[in-house]
């Protein structure tokens, strides 16, 4: 990350903590403030397009949550479209998996081998 973007991403955060708008004069105002030289207003710019309309504060504690992907399966199964047994087809597919891994170790290759 340059220079430039590390400046905006914190002046973005700082704004956000303090529930401010965040727009490129107020990210470059607050650059400016921290005595940061060379940032080029290109990145004030695109940050705040970036992050309008959004919330930061929750956009940074749904950091790395996994429930998005989760939902989709069940979502596809309760659309009425689907087999009944196709639960049942996942497990297979599962344990179809599992006994291909376990083959490769019956054969005397091991990642600590």
């Amino acid at each position: 990350m340059s220079h430039s973007e590390l400046a905006a991403s914190y002046a973005a955060l700082i704004l956000a903590d303090d529930e401010v708008d965040i727009t490129p004069d107020k990210l470059l105002t607050l650059i400016k403030a921290a005595s940061v030289e060379d940032v080029e207003p290109i990145w004030t710019t695109l940050f705040a397009k970036a992050l309008e309309g959004k919330n930061v504060k929750d956009m940074l504690l749904n950091v790395g949550s996994g429930g998005g992907a989760a939902a989709a399966p069940a979502g596809a199964t309760s659309g009425g479209g689907a087999a009944p047994d196709a639960p049942a087809e996942e497990e297979k597919k599962a344990e179809k998996e599992e006994e291909k891994e376990e083959s490769d170790e019956d054969m005397g290759f091991g990642l600590f081998d």
